[in-house]
């Protein structure tokens, strides 16, 4: 067994998401979208952190699109000869999830024959790379693309689902047939999404069946598929004969590696009490109708540890294994408490003697669209150890957690301390204890030892929405009102410190009336101003991170297209004039503050802000006058918060613009919501800035962007999802990579 895959130490490799689907005639490509890796200073940067082995793509369709043979080399060439450079060890992927050229496919005879032509040419040009994937997770790329009809040849039959799968087993056998002919000492490493059913007692057949199914693409490269076994019996019930499976056999290609890529929601649980679960939930077998759901989400033993399941994986085949992604969709600080966990999981194996090699840091530099699983291309991004939402890729908070890993083999940020959602009752979708609680009820408490968040505004819509959103993320917390500390008071602050030792103070505490703040100048900046001073002084003296909030009110609307955070501040109001000069004496007094620029924002939780009100007035048949003649950028109060929180646990600095994206006047904001909520939006009546004889001026333009990175998505979006949390108890935190419904 060679080098690469044994360690006296667990490893951390790296890996970038890569997937080429096709849906219909189009081709999906992750790389494509983000640019990645297409710049040589992405390898550097993955580099920078430690990782020394990285699955890398030179996947067949991005390489060789066409029939004729041609490859263009210039981006492979360019990359690995940087990889070469950096001395990091590929293990190069040929197809990831994909099917294949335009002129083949899953289903196609032809497609071993051909990839194993590829394979060789890659080979021959790269005669020193040690390790491949030909094809990345076979049997899940089949269930999406044979039975699920998601990708392309988008067939929803037992029989698209096997020839696909065996087509890709016969590719991986092939291509490595060629791959040896040029370098003997080639390795395999096979990767395949590792899941687990269960069941009520009812269903134990099924999932039985399921459970025995997800070894079906180790089994054929191993040759050892047992022709008693009910997998047996299936692939010949759909159409495959025994000589076929039997020719697969004989012709075995064991990995070198067992790679195993294990998300959440790929263990399962099946229920035939249907009524309890959403129709899109609901399939069947043909003897059963019952609901197909994540098992995380529904009961008690739903969570299924990854130590038992890479165990299960060494004891079937005594293969050495890898974790070959570790990736979660989900906030900042739960992408690390996964990370950690599958990093804890191989550990505590390779104290069992079990041989685990490394853990794969996975979407390193983020994912697109598969929160659809990539049926549809919206752009939903979610970052991973790099945000590319910027200039330039942007080291995250899991960027570090990586480096504290490839250097101690632990990551001591704060929050680690505290379990990941699926080990919090968070998780479970039908908790109605815990989603009718008032504000505090289930707030997370700190282990011991942990410090928490201090966050003040306790009376105020933002506090509130703060300290909900960190309740949901795990993020302990103490809410302090005015009353415990005054923070325009250097001893209650200085004395608030020290008691809670926090890790980090989020302010939103502040004067928000902008009218009255004409005539009542001395309170406006003794709460915007005089206070976050006092904040800023205290948490540089105590080394401890700062948020505060600022506004779009600190410019005068003069410019007439968004403003981003290098614009000079002008503001027109007393209002504004408190946050710019906040703004100013934070950082001055406090480097490491991060100041928060935002606008308009609006939530699910109160009924005093414009979009509720303006609701209510209509659903009343009243007439509402909204200028028509004043345009700024609306935000929805959960994406600000969570981003805000993001920034802050990646230890941000300085002036952000955290706003969703558009300018739009509040006279079509309000008929934008009349109309998602079915009211009739000709009530709204649009009137002049002047008409409306407000006691504060007020720019007449100003919308927010970002040039350090737009993070928050469009505000027609936004609005939507605001009528959709509405109804809802509590909002579902963010979610990963899905698996959908078997029928």
């Amino acid at each position: 067994m060679t080098s690469i895959f044994v360690s006296e130490n667990l490893e951390l490799w790296g890996g970038c998401e890569c997937t080429v689907n096709r849906i219909g005639d189009e081709f999906h490509s992750q790389l494509a979208q983000r640019s990645q890796l297409e710049r040589l200073a992405d390898l550097d940067r993955i580099a920078a952190l430690g990782i020394r082995t990285i699955r890398f793509p030179l996947l067949w369709e991005e390489l060789m699109p066409n029939a004729s043979g041609d490859i263009d080399w210039t981006f492979a060439d360019a990359q690995m000869q940087r990889i070469q450079t950096l001395g990091i060890r590929p293990i190069v992927g040929l197809v990831h999830h994909g099917s294949g050229p335009r002129f083949t496919s899953l289903v196609d005879p032809r497609f071993p024959a051909l990839l194993a032509d590829y394979a060789r040419a890659i080979a021959e040009r790269y005669p020193w790379v040690e390790a491949f994937t030909p094809v990345n997770e076979p049997l899940t790329t089949a269930r999406f693309s044979g039975l699920y009809g998601l990708w392309f040849p988008h067939g929803r039959h037992d029989k698209v689902f096997i020839r696909a799968l065996l087509n890709q087993v016969r590719g991986v056998a092939a291509a490595m047939k060629a791959i040896r002919a040029v370098n003997p000492a080639a390795l395999l490493v096979q990767t395949e999404d590792l899941g687990c059913t269960l069941s009520t007692p009812g269903l134990a057949y099924q999932a039985e069946f399921e459970n025995e199914r997800r070894w079906l693409s180790f089994d054929l490269l191993c040759g050892q598929l047992d022709p008693a076994s009910q997998v047996w019996t299936y692939l010949r019930k759909a159409g495959i004969k025994d000589e076929e499976l039997m020719d697969v056999l004989s012709q075995p290609c064991p990995p070198d590696l067992l790679g195993i890529n294990h998300y959440l929601t790929s263990a399962r649980f099946l229920d035939e009490e249907t009524e309890r679960y959403a129709s899109h939930e609901i399939g069947g077998n043909g003897r059963h109708t019952y609901a197909d759901v994540a098992a995380v989400r529904v009961g008690a033993g739903g969570f299924c540890e990854p130590r038992d399941l890479l165990r299960e994986a060494w004891e079937r085949f005594r293969i050495p294994l890898a974790v070959t992604e570790a990736h979660l969709g989900c906030t900042r600080e739960e992408q690390m408490r996964w990370l950690l966990e599958m990093w804890n999981a191989a550990q505590a194996l390779r104290g069992e003697q079990v041989p685990v090699t490394a853990v794969t840091a996975w979407s390193i530099c983020g994912a697109y669209d598969w929160n659809s699983l990539l049926t549809r291309s919206d752009g939903h991004y979610e970052s991973g150890a790099f945000d590319l939402r910027g200039p330039h890729p942007r080291e995250t908070a899991v960027a570090g957690c990586l480096r504290e890993l490839t250097t101690w083999g632990a990551s001591r940020h704060p929050l680690l301390r505290e379990p990941g959602w699926w080990r919090r009752r968070i998780r479970l979708a039908n908790d109605e204890a815990l989603a009718g609680a008032p504000l505090g009820t289930y707030a997370p408490r700190a282990s011991r030892g942990a410090p928490v968040l201090l966050i003040t505004g306790a009376n105020g819509t933002l506090g509130q929405a703060v300290a909900r959103l960190c309740r949901l993320r795990g993020l302990p917390y103490r809410l302090l009102n005015r009353r415990e500390m005054d923070i325009a008071d250097p001893q209650a602050v200085r004395s608030a410190i020290a008691a809670f030792q926090p890790w980090a103070v989020i302010n939103a505490a502040g004067y928000v009336r902008v009218d009255d703040a004409e005539s009542d100048t001395d309170r406006c900046f003794r709460e915007n101003t005089a206070g976050p001073l006092v904040l800023a002084s205290a948490c540089e003296a105590a080394e401890v991170a700062l948020l505060t909030f600022s506004s779009d009110l600190v410019f005068d609307g003069s410019k007439n297209v968004a403003y981003v955070e290098s614009d000079a501040a002008h503001p027109l109001n007393a209002y504004g004039r408190s946050k710019a000069a906040a703004e100013e004496a934070v950082l001055t007094q406090c480097p490491r503050a991060l100041v928060v620029r935002t606008s308009a924002f609006f939530g699910p939780w109160d009924s005093f802000n414009f979009i509720a009100q303006t609701v209510n007035r209509l659903a009343s048949g009243e007439t509402v006058a909204a200028a028509n003649d004043v345009h700024m950028s609306p935000t929805y109060i959960p994406d600000l918060v969570h981003s805000a929180l993001d920034l802050l646990i990646d230890r941000e600095t300085g002036c952000w613009h955290l706003a969703n994206v558009g300018a739009v006047s509040w006279a079509e904001l309000a008929r934008a919501a009349g109309r998602i909520a079915g009211f009739d939006a000709d009530l709204v009546r649009g009137v002049s800035l002047a008409e409306l004889k407000l006691a504060a001026p007020r720019p007449l333009y100003s919308a927010l962007a970002s040039e350090r990175g737009q993070l928050l998505g469009g505000w027609e979006g936004a609005l939507h999802r605001y009528f959709e949390d509405r109804a809802n108890a509590r909002p579902s935190p963010p979610r990963e990579k899905t698996v959908p419904v078997l029928s």
